[in-house]
């Protein structure tokens, strides 16, 4: 059981740090041809997009600032939460 929580853990882990680093690149790099920034980006917008288009929806207007990362952050931790608690 140890292995599997470790694996979550480290895999949300990923995933959040692979975020941080497109949110800092996306003030450096425009350039969207940019392999480093490709694969960072195919990576990170499935599990951003839906957020984003759940603020959209609800019709809140957050400016030239995107929050979908601070919700895929809150719902992966509690993503983590859920799945600690029923292994």
């Amino acid at each position: 059981m140890w292995v599997l929580e470790r694996s979550i853990d480290i895999f949300i882990n990923l995933i959040e740090t692979l975020i941080l680093v497109r949110i800092f690149m996306s003030f450096i790099i425009r350039d969207l041809s940019n392999p480093l920034f490709n694969f960072i980006y195919q990576i990170t917008e499935p599990i951003l997009a839906p957020f984003r288009n759940l603020i959209n929806k609800l019709g809140i207007n957050t400016g030239m600032i995107d929050f979908s990362p601070l919700l895929a952050f809150l719902f992966l931790d509690l993503l983590s939460y859920i799945l600690r608690a029923i292994l």
